[in-house]
């Protein structure tokens, strides 16, 4: 009996411990929230950032960043919700310490957040483009209307276990630029890992969900992540790319074989690439194409 009394005793110490560790918060370098937020370059972050395509259901006829189409994943369905300026339907009562730390470090007013959202790319961005992604979407007009709730079934609905899963695959940090690279080339990395979130969309996950780092842009077969082709350069030149091109392609949609590309990409070319700066596609193609 006192045998397994200490068997007991050693496993609870184990699981406490266990518990404790996959609880604990995760978090990165702390942000500057003195920072004054600029709405002009916070409404371009909006398009960079593929804000639109998300948070915006136009097949429904949902006003502008009020709530997004559901995302269909094995986990269940996660709807993109309502991020205008409402206090009560949106993200208008959220202080700016609120909203970095969401960005930053996926925890929001209301607990965990799913990885769904993209916060493991948006934790590289600046201080600054947190204050200015914030005074813009502060600056939205409110819509009234929340959106719908997500249909995700036990066990996947408690928030909580999302600590779990960001002590185990998130590390926040901040980007920092590739040694003996351009300019430009650092430009298009920092969009395709950051704000564009290119690799969250265009990398195989895991069973639980997280991207498999080593394979990024390689391609996401379906699953977990959806389906999504390669965009490697090896992938990208076969398909008969080269940089002007790729740039071209993400202005307007066009292929080099003379396609049209349609489904998800289509709406991020619409939404978003097609309203970036000539500079910022040349250099995610500039990225993309390097060897």
């Amino acid at each position: 009996m006192r045998r397994w009394l200490v068997v007991l005793g050693v496993l609870a110490v184990i699981g406490l411990a266990a518990g404790l560790y996959f609880l604990r918060p995760v978090a990165g370098p702390a942000r500057d929230l003195t920072l004054v937020g600029d709405v002009e370059r916070g409404n371009y972050l909006i398009r960079l950032g593929g804000c639109v395509a998300c948070h915006t259901d136009t097949a429904n006829g949902r006003a502008f960043l009020s709530g997004g189409a559901g995302l269909e994943t094995p986990f269940g369905t996660f709807v993109p919700p309502n991020i205008t300026s409402d206090p009560e339907a949106g993200i208008g009562n959220w202080t700016l310490a609120q909203f970095a730390e969401a960005m930053s470090n996926g925890m929001g007013p209301q607990g965990h957040l799913y990885p769904a959202f993209p916060y493991e790319n948006y934790t590289l961005m600046s201080d600054q483009e947190i204050a200015d992604l914030y005074a813009a979407l502060m600056a939205t007009e409110p819509v009234s209307e929340p959106a719908s709730d997500n249909q995700v079934p036990f066990p996947f609905n408690i928030r909580l276990a999302m600590a779990g899963w960001q002590n185990l695959f998130f590390a926040p940090t901040r980007f920092v630029p590739e040694a003996g690279r351009s300019a430009a080339y650092n430009r298009g990395k920092y969009l395709a890992y950051g704000p564009a979130h290119c690799v969250s969309c265009h990398t195989p996950r895991n069973a639980l969900g997280a991207l498999d780092w080593g394979k990024a842009l390689t391609g996401s077969p379906g699953g977990t992540g959806g389906r999504a082709p390669a965009i490697t350069r090896d992938a990208l030149f076969g398909q008969g790319y080269d940089e002007a091109i790729l740039a071209q392609t993400l202005l307007d949609g066009f292929t080099p074989g003379f396609d049209v590309l349609g489904g998800p990409m289509g709406e991020v070319i619409a939404d978003s690439t097609s309203q970036w700066t000539d500079a910022d596609r040349a250099a995610i193609a500039e990225f993309l194409m390097a060897e």
